[in-house]
């Protein structure tokens, strides 16, 4: 996977550390939200990733949603559609009956419209008209969204959010990366002719793998207790999950995975803790979920090592 990670690179450039987070959940099979604001290069990373993925003998398909207000829920999955001369409906496929789903700026749809993504993303399957269509075993949905702040935003409910595995951030470019950036236009000059590194076949080999990759129990202890602690938090409305504690397990063994090991150490667990787990919870007004469950990891780092002791 240091391959993909490459590769990536040279489009995404000096974001390493996100780009191995978004590899490893892609191997855990994970749903994963980027949250910036806009000409950050969220779009192109899930363009590169599509492309790294693709090679011209296992293609994937990529399709695009670019989230509105006047979206409708038949927009993204489907729609049963009258045939006048055979005198019967038929299902006319949405586009989310893809390999590679790029849910554009996601919270600029309605509620009613994002929730057209729960049953999909939750289970692989659509729901019309009381027929159930499965996805194919390799779908992915890159999600992209706005600050809360902005304006036309509306802010995803915490059934949506739980569906995915993580959220990243891309950020600011430091200031040799900017400049590396304007010196080679990488979206227009590489991207373009980006070469798969790896496919689908390859990936779902892997994820077959993860179960295989040892974690201690020590270390599950620790991911109980932390989401435990989120719960208990004086500054959270809403802990996280067991669906949150079930994904920071499988992503970290993802991780390990991705770095070449066949166990987890807890500093997997510590460097995904924050996209895992921060966008499961619900805080009160004024602190933050990712303080929150980083401070809540680092207690119980603590408290790991003083039992180790």
């Amino acid at each position: 996977m240091n391959a993909l990670v490459d590769q990536l690179n040279t489009v995404i450039i000096g974001k390493r550390d996100v780009l191995i987070h978004l590899v490893a959940a892609v191997v855990a099979g994970g749903h994963v939200l980027i949250e910036d604001i806009p000409g950050l290069g969220k779009t192109t990373l899930a363009k590169a990733l599509c492309a790294a993925l693709s090679p011209p003998e296992e293609p994937l398909s990529f399709h695009r949603i670019q989230f509105t207000p006047d979206l409708l829920p038949y927009d993204v999955t489907g729609v049963d559609v009258f045939d006048p001369g055979r005198k019967r409906f038929f299902f006319h496929p949405g586009p989310v009956f893809t390999h590679f789903l790029l849910a554009d700026e996601i919270n600029r749809a309605t509620p009613k419209v994002q929730s057209a993504l729960l049953e999909v993303m939750a289970e692989g399957q659509v729901t019309v008209g009381g027929t159930r269509y499965p996805m194919n075993p390799f779908f992915q949905v890159i999600a992209t969204e706005n600050p809360v702040e902005m304006e036309g935003t509306y802010p995803l409910p915490l059934a949506q959010l739980d569906r995915f595995a993580v959220r990243l951030s891309l950020g600011y470019p430091d200031r040799s990366s900017e400049l590396a950036i304007l010196d080679t236009r990488p979206a227009e000059t590489r991207l373009p002719a980006l070469a798969a590194v790896s496919s689908r076949s390859e990936i779902l080999e892997l994820r077959k793998t993860l179960p295989d990759i040892h974690v201690s129990r020590e270390l599950m202890e620790f991911v109980v207790d932390l989401v435990r602690r989120t719960r208990d938090d004086d500054r959270v409305r809403h802990g996280v999950s067991p669906r949150g504690a079930l994904a920071l397990v499988q992503v970290g063994r993802a991780l390990a995975c991705v770095r070449g090991r066949d166990y987890v150490v807890e500093s997997d667990l510590m460097e995904i803790a924050v996209p895992v787990l921060a966008h499961r919870m619900q805080t009160r007004d004024g602190f933050a979920p990712d303080s929150v469950v980083r401070e809540a990891a680092e207690a119980e780092l603590e408290r790991l090592y003083r039992g180790a002791s």
